[in-house]
């Protein structure tokens, strides 16, 4: 891949998720929730949230992990969802009062550099957000200090993108069309920052976890009901949205068509399904 889901800085990432992608996902919240429904139902099985623990919920988003471990654990529990993301989180905190659930807080705040109270949480819990730290081990040391002696965690994070068709896909039409982008390293902040094991394992090791696992889960997301939906769904979302940012307008018409036409054989199935590759990561307090 050379570059088309490029990296940005910690400081970069913050204005990203606060501005446009911040703004899409708050409108694209109740599509991106059921499409990783299934994922959110893994981590939260392999997270075994229990009644009275304390949660950190890190890159929370909109709120729904964080109001599906509160439920878990219950009046006497609490759980922080952490995010940079104020649009998301104004949701995320719209979505707490409305579910009346007290114990649930949410903090603007980069994880990487969060003032969080040592010792503190049970459980550090997140759903595809972890991959963006510019360090990473100075990251999760930061959040293994707000971990008590006894404490774990559990996320999910994205393998290589060639094995998720939901990139690879409208990457590889695209591309050949719009202006070259840097490149990517394999360790750069980004979606795929994780897709290797031995270097999670090596961060996760290096901040202070032992007793690593890190196993596949596959499945499935509904990216359009329609060719066309389909086609503006993912030019206007992700790494597709950000080729095509710097394009002509006649180079965007070209991706744009060479999108659909890589599109056309998954809506003539009847909707556009695309396989989801992830890791499901647990360790320990080492």
């Amino acid at each position: 891949m050379t570059g088309t889901i490029h990296s940005l800085s910690n400081q970069d990432q913050i204005a990203y998720w606060n501005g446009e992608a911040g703004a899409r996902w708050v409108a694209e919240q109740e599509r991106l929730d059921a499409m990783m429904a299934a994922t959110t139902i893994a981590l939260l099985d392999a997270a075994d949230p229990q009644a009275g623990e304390h949660v950190l919920d890190v890159g929370c988003g909109c709120g729904t992990t964080s109001i599906a471990l509160m439920e878990s654990v219950g009046p006497n529990g609490k759980v922080l969802g952490l995010d940079v993301s104020a649009p998301m989180l104004e949701v995320a905190r719209r979505r707490g009062r409305e579910a009346d659930l007290s114990g649930l807080t949410f903090q603007e705040a980069d994880a990487a550099t969060a003032s969080l109270s040592p010792g503190t949480f049970d459980l550090l819990s997140s759903r595809f957000g972890v991959m963006f730290f510019a360090d990473p081990v100075v990251a999760f040391r930061n959040l293994r200090r707000a971990l008590k002696p006894s404490g774990r965690l559990a996320f999910v994070c994205w393998r290589d993108w060639r094995q998720n068709e939901w990139v690879r896909v409208p990457v590889m039409a695209v591309q050949p069309h719009v202006p070259p982008q840097p490149p990517l390293a394999p360790e750069d902040p980004g979606p795929f920052a994780f897709a290797r094991i031995a270097r999670l394992r090596t961060i996760l090791a290096a901040s202070g976890f032992d007793a690593i696992t890190v196993r596949p889960l596959n499945g499935s997301g509904l990216f359009g009901e329609t060719l066309e939906e389909g086609v503006q769904y993912l030019s206007g979302f992700g790494p597709i949205s950000r080729m095509l940012g710097p394009a002509s307008e006649l180079e965007r018409a070209r991706a744009m068509s060479a999108l659909r036409e890589a599109l056309r054989p998954f809506a003539a199935q009847g909707s556009i399904m695309f396989g989801l590759a992830q890791w499901l990561v647990t360790a320990r307090v080492a």
